[in-house]
């Protein structure tokens, strides 16, 4: 009993203090999406449902910090507030109005739907900041920062010599941030990176960043290396060493050494460097070596020797040909080669007319050992062609090979001794067939005489087996059995008349065996 008594004052207690409260509707808040920073902007909050005689308190929040008031409005009869802001960066975000009545506790505060700000800061003052040195060499990583002294909202766009940069596996730029992860010499070059937001779709700020200067240097290639031979005077000769590297980011430091001994070096602004040293002819001074060096490592050529021969005879000149499809000659080729030299100079000469490099029916190779000229046989390639050799540093003496006549019919002429060879061979494959064709007949002859000599034998058997003779006591004279026989041996003669006389032998043979 004293249960359901507590129940129904509770009840009633509830519901007298339920009528006592008032409802108020959810404030409806109101302000622009995007902002500029540091302008003033204004939040309006209205309430549709309000109780009458009632302030409301209307206050501007921050969804995420709800301690922090950005403005307030107190509202008589329900007018709407008004919060005017001076935008700042810390502004983004999503905003809420909470309405309260104000000295009445009975009414409960209500909540607005977020209203999101989104606030833009125009970048400034953009500078890139490289990870590490500006100048490396190739195959090191690169990696730059774009960054702005002010701006949020930014996107990047980055240029390599003034041109947009080109991405790939290798070359990526992701919003401030540009990395190589292998670097080669085309990566060398300006970088610019050019930051940009905007307020709306007219509205851009931008700024552009200084130019940094990467510069990706390339290794020094193996140095190639190589002499001429200078003349001073009557006698005196020096040689002129050329150090050479087809790759390297200058400047380049060469180094001659002769064998272990460094002779000289030189550092220069490009690929190549000379060096001079004194030459005896005909004599071994030794082994030459360029080093090459542009900073990261060193880089050794191949070992030459430091020895000139003079040109010396004799001068030997000798040729081929090509057949065309009339099995006429349509090329020739002379060589020409001295039987010692260093440094030999070629000259070809027609009919003591010197021939310079490439003419209407020539074309000459110039190669260290020999030299080569390729002719077109014609008329007007017909003469008498000759080649002279010196040395290149020397042309004061001059050998001289033996001349060869080139004409057109001259070429295409049978000579007695190939006539003669041809008929040779001809001869000698009849006489080689005929003999062969003599040996099988006398093969043949003799195999069938063998054959008609079994026959013989093997018939005198069956005779005298079907006469029931004695074996034992066989023994015919010669004329039985040249009797019994005739038809045989007519038979083996004409099979073979030369084979007659070993088959009386055998016979002979038979008679005088004894019982």
């Amino acid at each position: 009993m004293s249960a359901s008594f507590f129940v129904v004052i509770l009840g009633l207690f509830c519901c007298s203090k339920e009528s006592s409260q008032t409802i108020l509707g959810s404030p409806q808040l109101m302000g622009p999406s995007v902002a500029l920073v540091k302008s003033i902007v204004n939040f309006c909050c209205k309430l549709e449902i309000y109780p009458e005689n009632v302030n409301i308190l209307m206050q501007l929040f921050k969804n995420d910090n709800t301690d922090k008031l950005l403005g307030e409005y107190t509202s008589l009869n329900g007018e709407i507030a008004v919060f005017p802001m001076v935008v700042k960066p810390y502004h983004e975000g999503y905003m809420v109005c909470v309405a309260k009545a104000q000295n009445n506790s009975n009414i409960e505060p209500t909540v607005s739907y977020t209203q999101y700000l989104k606030v833009i800061e125009p970048v400034k003052e953009v500078d890139i900041v490289p990870s590490g040195p500006v100048e490396f060499f190739e195959g090191n990583p690169l990696e730059l920062y774009c960054k702005p002294s002010a701006g949020n909202h930014v996107s990047y766009t980055w240029l390599l010599n003034g041109r947009l940069f080109s991405q790939s596996s290798l070359h990526q730029a992701v919003d401030n941030r540009l990395l190589i992860f292998r670097t080669s010499s085309k990566d060398s070059g300006s970088y610019m990176c050019i930051a940009s937001n905007h307020l709306n779709e007219t509205v851009v700020f931008s700024a552009n960043s200084s130019e940094v200067v990467i510069t990706v240097k390339e290794h020094v290639s193996i140095p190639d290396i190589s002499f001429t031979v200078l003349k001073k005077g009557s006698n005196n000769y020096s040689a002129v060493v050329d150090c050479q590297a087809t790759k390297g980011t200058p400047p380049v430091t060469f180094s001659l050494y002769n064998s272990t001994e460094l002779v000289a070096n030189k550092t220069v602004d490009h690929r190549n460097a000379k060096f001079e040293l004194p030459l005896v002819m005909d004599q071994h001074i030794g082994w030459l070596q360029c080093r090459a060096n542009n900073g990261d490592q060193i880089e050794y050529s191949q070992q030459i020797p430091l020895e000139v021969v003079p040109v010396g005879g004799p001068v030997m000149m000798h040729y081929n040909y090509d057949i065309g499809e009339n099995y006429a000659v349509i090329f020739l080729r002379f060589y020409c080669k001295a039987a010692k030299g260093s440094f030999p100079r070629y000259q070809w000469f027609l009919n003591k007319t010197l021939l310079h490099g490439r003419g209407s029916f020539y074309v000459i190779n110039q190669d260290p050992g020999e030299s080569i000229i390729l002719l077109s046989v014609g008329r007007s390639s017909a003469g008498t062609y000759h080649c002279e050799v010196s040395d290149s540093f020397d042309n004061a003496t001059a050998i001289s090979s033996n001349s060869l006549y080139m004409d057109k019919e001259v070429l295409n002429r049978l000579s007695f001794l190939v006539v003669a060879v041809v008929f040779g061979c001809f001869t000698a494959l009849v006489v080689l067939v005929s003999i062969c064709c003599w040996i099988g007949v006398m093969i043949r002859r003799r195999q069938s005489g063998e054959k008609s000599l079994v026959s013989f034998e093997m018939k005198g058997m069956v005779d005298a087996y079907d006469n029931n003779l004695d074996l034992s006591e066989y023994n015919e004279d010669t004329d039985v059995l040249k009797m019994a026989s005739d038809g045989e041996f007519d038979q083996a003669s004409e099979a073979s008349v030369d084979e007659w006389p070993q088959i009386e032998k055998e016979k002979k043979t038979l008679e005088d065996e004894p019982v």
